[in-house]
């Protein structure tokens, strides 16, 4: 398969691409738990149908520490008994802020009480944030038909000097 669009191979989408590694820095660098992040932006990328996203996130939570087991049922998480609470409120709400099409009340209130009686104001910032910024990569990626399997954990570091 290849790209319809190589996004790094035109001066508008390569300049829009680095600021969009820059403020993805601002997440990594929050005090929201890498591996959470890892789960989270997974789980926004398997619903979106996003191959290059799921095999960077898949790789990344690898690479973060997370267990292949984890890794493997981030998309069966409500069936699992390997998440913990906290986790699973990140997830439920990364899933209500993704499908806002599908669900018309978007998050619940139910799911955003769970997120606030597990994360402080900086971490719920950064899962909010984050969500939004996966979701973004995710339509890029999926519009241009980026082929999924070539990610390696870092290679957009250089981006970001």
């Amino acid at each position: 398969m290849d790209a319809r669009f190589t996004m790094f191979d035109n001066e508008i989408a390569a300049k829009f691409a680095k600021r969009f590694v820059g403020a993805s820095l601002v997440i990594q660098q929050s005090p929201l738990q890498k591996t959470t992040q890892e789960l989270v932006s997974l789980r926004v990328s398997q619903i979106n149908g996003c191959g290059f996203c799921t095999d960077m996130h898949t790789k990344d939570a690898a690479a973060a520490g997370e267990t292949p087991v984890r890794i493997n049922l981030v998309a069966a998480w409500r069936e699992a008994t390997v998440y913990t609470d906290a986790e699973r409120a990140a997830l439920a709400l990364a899933e209500e802020g993704t499908r806002l099409a599908d669900a018309h009340h978007g998050v619940s209130d139910e799911t955003w009480a769970e997120v606030r009686g597990h994360y402080d104001d900086d971490q719920i910032a950064a899962l909010i944030c984050l969500v939004a910024l996966v979701n973004a990569a995710n339509r890029m990626n999926v519009i241009v038909r980026t082929p999924a399997g070539s990610y390696e954990p870092g290679m957009f570091a250089a981006m970001t000097s």
